[in-house]
């Protein structure tokens, strides 16, 4: 099948450029400017790219103001302040997403008291408990396990075999991927001289509107207190967020990122890949962890931390310069030592 291709002139005015050659080029693809062919557009964001610009063979690029005019490649340019965000725009136009047909699969098992809104799809071998509630347009993929008292909310999408426990709470346009665990019981435990007993977890889970939730991720109920995952917030794969912790709005958390419990995270917070945040800390709004960060103690407003254990970003890299010099000191104390001995 023959993808539906936009004019250049079409992807101006979708994206408010300024264009440059034949507007009539016909786009049906998205490609880097190193494999684009006559029918893709693809997209150039400064002057490090110049040189593969020279030699792409796209149909049209997207390109920043000053590669507006630069030597050869593509003739058809669209000039934009952001070329990310205008190629984001045109990926919508011409990938928009699948949409799942209406209706509920005979193979769905559907609790009593379930109560499902309007064009919602079910897809085969979901389980619904008891009480569940799923919002307008919902989408469930294949093998889908909602426990008792699971309330989805209007235009969520949970991927296949995701699991969300009794009580959970989701809101609005989230989308869930495939593997994910939601509202499970969190790893709280009593030791005592026979052994490590399970602390009940008593507490719910609430994903607020428009969360994504990467696969294979786990979020924890809450023992006492709710475990809540803040409106706008994006975590990646494989992230683990335990019992009662506080995730705030619009953050983000890259793959392998674990927050360990009842730690309160504020909004604009960003934790890139495997980074450690340990129990009952406190992580102000806007903060930056650097990958791999692990962080022991509360962090303020705004700031950026680094290293393990993770502290002021600037105060991480001089210590990581002082440790370098090390070396070279090291070799030259020998030295001398050395000298020292043989004189002696």
């Amino acid at each position: 099948m023959t993808r539906a291709g936009l004019t250049a002139q079409a992807v101006a005015d979708l994206v408010g450029g300024r264009l440059l050659g034949d507007g009539t080029v016909v786009v049906r693809a998205i490609r880097a400017l190193d494999s684009a062919g006559p029918e893709a557009i693809s997209l150039a964001v400064s002057a490090k790219y110049a040189e593969q610009l020279r030699d792409c063979r796209a149909g049209a690029v997207l390109v920043s103001d000053e590669l507006a005019e630069a030597p050869g490649g593509p003739r058809t340019r669209i000039v934009v302040s952001d070329p990310y965000a205008a190629m984001a725009r045109v990926m919508g136009i011409l990938f928009p997403p699948a949409v799942s047909p209406p209706g509920v699969d005979p193979t769905a098992r559907i609790g009593p008291g379930v109560v499902l809104g309007r064009d919602v799809s079910i897809g085969p071998f979901v389980v619904l408990g008891r009480r569940v509630r799923l919002g307008d347009r919902c989408a469930l993929a294949e093998g889908v396990s909602l426990g008792d008292d699971v309330s989805v909310g209007e235009d969520t999408v949970i991927g296949p075999r995701a699991v969300l426990y009794r009580d959970t709470t989701v809101g609005a346009r989230v989308v869930i991927k495939a593997g994910a665990v939601i509202g499970g019981p969190g790893f709280g435990y009593l030791p005592d001289a026979r052994g490590h007993h399970r602390i009940p977890h008593v507490g719910t889970c609430i994903i607020e509107d428009e969360v994504e939730i990467g696969s294979n991720t786990c979020i924890d109920r809450g023992s006492l207190s709710d475990t809540v995952i803040g409106r706008g917030t994006k975590l990646d794969n494989l992230v683990h967020v335990a019992h009662n912790v506080q995730l705030g709005q619009r953050c983000l958390a890259m793959a392998g990122v674990g927050i360990a419990g009842s730690t309160r995270i504020g909004d604009d917070v960003i934790l890139a890949g495997h980074v450690g945040v340990t129990d009952h800390l406190v992580i102000g709004d806007g903060v930056r962890l650097a990958a791999k960060s692990a962080v022991f103690g509360n962090v303020p407003a705004r700031a950026t931390f680094s290293g393990h254990p993770a502290r002021p970003h600037l105060q991480y890299l001089r210590a990581q310069a002082a440790l370098y010099r090390l070396a070279p000191i090291i070799t030259d104390l020998e030295r001398l030592v050395h000298q020292s001995n043989r004189d002696g």
